[in-house]
């Protein structure tokens, strides 16, 4: 049974795996099969922040890989069960890809769960809990997304969502799931009233060819009203106000019928017919969609034979749903880099869903516009820990605001952040960046600029030595924080004054040997014309050799001390506060 069991989860896995399908058991790190043949796992590939309860942050979102453009079936449950010992079933909102979806009212001791049918605009499917009430703290217990045909639900607006209401099965008395719906949709067998008569299907196959796909099982039986005059009222489970509704009822003929019988039926909406005539066919599975119409609870809709018809009305099957607003397109696409400081620094994978919808549930580190496609206005990323170099996110053209200040950034100030047209406050203080401030940055009178206690930066226009970082990526990862000291300034600054002193003694020498050379041609030629009571050499010369000797020795003294001096002067403190843009603090 083990072995079954763990071959029915790798295969669950591996089908999931192309097709997208996954059951989620959130809070849970394992994975395991149920009655239904369903793959489950934990949840912690889809989230980073995973708990039980959500405590904090404005919302908790769950992420899950999908083809953009594909046509998604995603269920949410939820299960209070008195975890927190309160008998206090908390309410919260419920949102995916960045629309609200519904406000979830959980149950003591019911299980709750809501489901949606729409087209992914994105090639992530975001489930996301926030809170709306004061210690009202939101939970989900499991996720479950399922891919359907792109020709599923073809009357619906590929930019709208369908809200399941009901699903139920008529006459059976189990639930129809993953066993028989090859979607995995879950139809609840109606509860049978005195008026209807259970009609079970003389054919064992029931040719399904709908575009919709329902299960086969669905035509095994029927509901059936026990005579002509009486017609089936449909339950809808619709809201108290009125909304788009979207429905499927599917039929099916559940006996041949001799040349005398006919069963004839007619969809009427508050006792007003709502369509034409439709006969069911013996083995042959049928369905008929009412669409672009609003209704509510007190909207009244039912199944009639009608005039002609013989027999009563029947039903197999029945789909409600409302229909949503437009879905959004999320927030706007150049600001779809933020994922690459996600990337770059872990501690910011832990937020997920759209950065700034549904309004006012954005990220907790980030400020948004209004509107139906926000662009993100500021990032408030100080003390968040991040360690690394700053990446590229250039096409964030509406930050007015970027707050980095008391993390570990290393590198040098991207030319990037002075490019940007609408950025007014730049605060990079309480780092380790290096180099010089980029002339597009300090040169841009309109920018509040903070750079202080980053003790490798210079400010532009100053000269002073810089480190230079390894960025070719072999040493090491980008959180490392290690460097590389540039050995050019301390090469140039012993060869430079080597260079200059051999030069200098040289050129002394060269003096030297010259003056010697005129006084020995000198000295010869008095000899000669002095005869030889004259004294041998010249004093006068001597004294000039003499102090000639003295002044080179004197000059390489003088050069060699300031050579040390230079070398062993401290390295000049630059203040930021000498440009009158640049401030001081956090």
């Amino acid at each position: 049974m083990a072995t079954y069991l763990l071959l029915l989860i790798i295969a669950a896995s591996a089908f999931s795996t192309l097709n997208a399908d996954v059951s989620i058991d959130c809070g849970s790190s394992e994975s395991y099969g149920d009655d239904y043949s369903i793959g489950w796992v934990g949840d912690d590939l889809y989230i980073q922040h995973g708990e039980s309860v959500f405590t904090d942050r404005k919302k908790n979102c769950y992420n899950i890989d999908s083809e953009k453009g594909s046509k998604v079936l995603v269920r949410a449950y939820f299960f209070y069960g008195n975890y927190d010992g309160k008998s206090s079933p908390p309410k919260f909102d419920l949102h995916f890809d960045g629309n609200h979806w519904i406000t979830v009212e959980t149950s003591a001791d019911q299980l709750v769960s809501y489901e949606a049918i729409y087209v992914t605009k994105t090639d992530t499917i975001s489930v996301c809990v926030a809170q709306t009430f004061p210690n009202m703290f939101p939970f989900i217990s499991a996720i479950e997304v399922r891919d359907l045909d792109s020709k599923m639900y073809g009357h619906s607006d590929s930019n709208r969502a369908l809200m399941l209401r009901r699903r139920v099965a008529y006459g059976t008395e189990v639930i129809v799931r993953s066993t028989d719906d090859f979607y995995d949709r879950i139809w609840v067998p109606a509860v049978k009233g005195d008026d209807f008569t259970v009609l079970t299907s003389d054919e064992t196959f029931i040719e399904v060819s709908l575009d919709d796909s329902p299960p086969r099982a669905l035509f095994q039986n029927a509901f059936a009203t026990d005579n002509t005059s009486t017609s089936i009222q449909l339950g809808t489970n619709l809201p108290t106000t009125k909304v788009p509704v979207y429905m499927n009822i599917y039929y099916s003929e559940a006996s041949v019928l001799d040349s005398t019988q006919k069963r004839s039926l007619q969809l009427l909406v508050d006792g007003k017919i709502n369509s034409k005539p439709f006969i069911p066919i013996y083995g042959t599975a049928g369905e008929i969609t009412l669409y672009n119409l609003t209704a509510n609870s007190d909207t009244t809709f039912s199944l009639a034979a009608s005039p002609d018809s013989t027999l009563p009305p029947l039903i197999n099957a029945l789909e409600v749903f409302t229909v949503s607003d437009e879905l959004t397109d999320g927030t706007n696409s150049d600001d779809g880099v933020l994922h690459s400081l996600q990337d770059e620094f872990n501690v910011l994978k832990d937020w997920g869903g759209d950065p700034c919808l549904p309004s006012p549930y954005s990220w907790d580190w980030i400020n948004c516009t209004s509107g139906s496609t926000p662009r993100v206005t500021a990032l408030y990323l100080g003390s968040f820990g991040l360690s690394g170099f700053l990446p590229d996110f250039s096409s964030m053209t509406s930050l007015e605001i970027i707050d980095l200040h008391n993390n570990s950034l290393i590198g040098s100030i991207p030319e990037f952040l002075g490019t940007l047209p609408n950025l007014k406050q730049l605060n990079l203080a309480g780092n380790d960046l290096s180099g010089t401030i980029p002339s597009s940055i300090s040169k841009n009178k309109k920018l509040k600029l903070t750079v202080t206690d980053n003790p490798n930066l210079c400010v532009s226009g100053k000269s002073c030595k810089t480190a230079s970082v390894d960025t070719s990526g072999s040493g090491g990862s980008s959180s490392s924080g290690g460097r590389k000291k540039s050995k050019l300034p301390v090469i140039l600054g012993t060869t430079i004054p080597i260079f200059v002193l051999v030069w200098v003694i040289g050129g002394v020498c060269a003096v030297l040997h010259h003056k010697r050379k005129s006084e020995a041609i000198a000295a010869g030629n008095v000899g000669q014309a002095g005869g030889a009571n004259k004294p041998s050499g010249n004093p006068q010369a001597a004294q000039m050799q003499m102090a000639a000797n003295n002044m080179a020795q004197n000059v390489v003294n003088d050069f060699i001390m300031n050579v040390h001096e230079q070398q062993s002067a401290p390295e000049p403190v630059y203040n930021d506060d000498q440009q009158n843009h640049l401030e001081e603090g956090n």
